[in-house]
């Protein structure tokens, strides 16, 4: 007995997380949509969490959105009640970023501007000590560039996650041209603990989902644009003919038209392919402000829980 018990211990102990790889608090600097979803997967699995917002007029309305999303997952029976009564214990929201001092892992959450990110990057690098492993999620941004702001460039590392996060099992972990293999291992682990399937990538611009994306919704607008279907008739015929769960048009609005065209034009400008060459109704659609569910009209129109309720109009 005394011998299975010690084996037992032993094999525990390979694969439980040690001394400096233990992830128990996580501050996550934004409290958008992503991070909120950030915040709640990490709660879901145990850890603590920062969510740290600017001012509290955008905490208080972080925290109100995050808790109206877990109750729509309650109404979805993805959760309980008690469910989120356990979430939102482990998320202590703050606007002080002295706070990070306290976490074992950074990741901003803010948008992407990459002065900005740099900014936040250059004063968490003199609050946090020295082994707290800092973490983008930038979809387009330079990991190295961002870095640079930085005295731990080898501790600097991109988590390129996807929207919803509490339901897509992936996530891009990508290296600056300074990030260590100790990092990238460290972040692995904690991918892991998320129950998440990491994927290594190596900087360039896109990474490998928002570059293979891009072009397929630009191309499903540029159909509609050009007439050669409606909007209505690219959604059956791509969900119907590749298996698709949605249409690329309510993928575009359910990711946000801004954030596509943002990512869009950062593309084309690093890169120089017309293929990321945003097609204009996208650019016409956000001019108006149809930016897609997160305000409830982009190619379509959405109710409050984000459901449908009117097709496609110009």
């Amino acid at each position: 007995m005394t011998e299975q018990l010690e084996r037992l211990v032993e094999e525990n102990a390979m694969v439980r997380p040690q001394g400096e790889d233990v992830v128990t608090v996580v501050a996550v600097v934004g409290g958008g949509t992503m991070g909120q979803g950030l915040a709640q997967t990490i709660s879901q699995h145990g850890i603590d969490v920062l969510l740290i917002e600017q001012d509290q007029d955008a905490l208080d309305k972080a925290t109100q959105e995050l808790s109206d999303n877990l109750d729509q997952q309650i109404n979805r029976w993805s959760i309980t009640e008690s469910d989120k009564r356990a979430i939102l214990t482990r998320i202590e929201g703050t606007t002080q970023l002295e706070k990070v001092e306290e976490c074992d892992l950074l990741i901003e959450s803010i948008p992407e501007i990459i002065e900005q990110k740099k900014q936040l990057f250059e004063v968490a690098d003199e609050l946090c000590p020295p082994e707290t492993v800092f973490v983008t999620n930038t979809s387009t941004l330079s990991i190295t560039e961002i870095a640079a702001a930085t005295e731990r460039e080898d501790q600097v590392i991109g988590m390129h996650f996807l929207n919803p996060v509490h339901r897509i099992p992936l996530v891009e972990i990508v290296r600056g041209l300074k990030t260590s293999d100790q990092t990238f291992r460290f972040v692995q682990r904690f991918a892991g603990m998320l129950n998440k399937t990491a994927v290594e990538v190596f900087e360039y611009p896109g990474y490998v989902t928002t570059r293979v994306i891009l072009p397929m919704l630009n191309e499903a607008m540029f159909v509609v644009m050009e007439g050669v279907a409606s909007a209505e008739g690219v959604e059956t015929a791509m969900k119907l003919g590749f298996n698709f769960e949605e249409g690329p048009l309510t993928l575009a609005d359910k990711m946000g038209l801004d954030e596509l065209l943002f990512w869009m034009e950062t593309l084309f400008r690093e890169l120089g392919d017309q293929k990321y060459r945003p097609c204009p109704i996208l650019k016409k659609l956000v001019h108006a402000g149809r930016l897609g569910k997160k305000n409830g009209h982009g190619f379509f129109k959405y109710d409050e829980n984000g459901r449908k309720i009117a097709g496609f109009d110009m």
